[in-house]
């Protein structure tokens, strides 16, 4: 059973920055696609952005492409999600997932994590 484990998140002014962290319990993380989402209540929830499994094709959602990155360190099973200029609109709770196959928005996510809660005050 793959396990994702999100960190980093919290509480920031508007205009701020934020990174959260995804840990995988998975000796092949190489292997797998990764991808963060997000979700507030009463929505569905998201694509935000996508890394294929060696970091050479990246996805992102139109409303937050140039201000957030997707990365990853391989050998430390690790994805990350770099959010910068941070808007009110940005406060959701985000959750990171993997799947063997595409990094796009698209398809069914196989393995999620709990979450991490991202508030952005105005």
């Amino acid at each position: 059973q793959v396990q994702l484990a999100e960190s980093g998140g919290g509480l920031v002014q508007a205009g701020g920055s934020l990174r959260v962290s995804c840990a995988v319990s998975e000796h092949t993380f190489s292997s797998y696609a990764m991808g963060w989402f997000r979700q507030t209540p009463g929505k569905e929830r998201e694509f935000v952005a996508g890394i294929n499994w060696n970091g050479g094709s990246l996805y992102y959602a139109d409303s937050v492409k140039g201000r957030f990155t997707i990365s990853r360190d391989n050998p430390k099973n690790t994805v990350y999600l770099q959010m910068n200029s941070l808007k009110p609109e940005d406060t959701a709770v985000y959750y990171c997932a993997a799947r063997v196959g595409p990094a796009a928005a698209y398809g069914a996510w196989t393995y999620w994590g709990q979450g991490t809660q991202v508030t952005v005050s105005s």
